[in-house]
């Protein structure tokens, strides 16, 4: 009898701590120009993809994370019609975008043209029809080069579906980043970002914040509990232009997700979750206030 393979999450390994997940069957493994990459299958989560030792998605919980990335800053907003959404290679992000009758113009922005190629082949359903749909535009480059050579106020809400802050992702979480996502975002406008993990990535957290407080009047986070990304909540930076985008009540969120047509297709979303998410917990909402 063969052994099966196990892979493990390095993510924490200053921490001591790992994560292990056992493989039915890797689909493709290989170094990309850019990072580390294995597709493979898990018995309980699915077709699952990592990158460079940190799990990136899996089919069972992609949900989660995938409708707090996308309907949250569209609601709080009200009526973004132009949104950029970087990284996100598997679709996810930009198929629950499209879902909001409000959008008009869609730009993905992928470093890693594997990362496209592979989730179309093998995850097909969590990009769904967004690779086809024509307001949809998919580009290949470094979202830094796009975002600096973006014309001012172009978009209306920025989605950072990206990986932690090292290697490939490090430009991300950059003072000059954010200040870019400032200029070209339209007045009123917002953007969201992968924050990590506070309990295990306070220090992340909390120079994110730092830097995009110097940028945007509202700095916060929101959360979301993603079952694979361990370590308790995740939090998910947001800024905006505008404080009072931040400060909508439940009810008003539930009618713009009906007029915006994805009230009742969601798994995790609700408008009671999504105002709710914005209350932190103490040691999450001390990182910020030591930004």
């Amino acid at each position: 009898m063969v052994e099966k393979r196990w892979i493990p999450e390095t993510l924490f390994d200053d921490l001591g701590f790992r994560m292990t997940y056992e493989v039915e069957r890797v689909l493709y493994e290989t170094q990309t120009e850019h990072q580390h990459l294995v597709l493979f299958e898990h018995k309980f989560f699915g077709k699952m993809l990592m990158l460079d030792g940190a799990t990136q998605i899996t089919k069972k919980d992609e949900f989660v994370y995938q409708e707090m990335m996308a309907h949250v800053p569209l609601l709080n907003h009200g009526a973004a019609a132009r949104v950029l959404v970087i990284g996100g290679g598997d679709g996810g992000i930009l198929r629950r975008v499209l879902r909001h009758r409000t959008v008009r113009r869609a730009v993905l922005v992928e470093i890693d043209e594997q990362v496209i190629a592979l989730s179309k082949a093998h995850l097909p359903g969590i990009g769904g029809d967004a690779w086809t749909d024509p307001r949809a535009e998919v580009v290949v480059g470094d979202a830094i080069h796009y975002v600096f050579e973006a014309p001012a106020a172009s978009f209306d809400a920025i989605i950072v579906d990206s990986t932690d802050p090292a290697g490939v992702g490090e430009v991300l979480f950059t003072t000059d980043f954010y200040r870019e996502c400032a200029r070209v975002l339209s007045d009123g406008g917002v953007v969201v970002n992968q924050g990590g993990v506070p309990f295990m990535q306070g220090d992340e957290l909390r120079l994110s914040a730092a830097r995009r407080a110097a940028f945007f009047p509202d700095t916060h986070a929101y959360l979301v509990a993603v079952p694979t990304y361990v370590g308790g909540f995740m939090a998910i930076g947001w800024s905006a232009k505008d404080r009072a985008c931040r400060a909508v009540a439940a009810a008003e969120i539930e009618r713009r997700a009906a007029a915006a047509g994805i009230l009742g297709t969601t798994r995790y979303w609700t408008p009671e979750i999504h105002v709710g998410a914005f209350n932190l917990p103490p040691y999450i909402a001390d990182c910020l206030r030591r930004a």
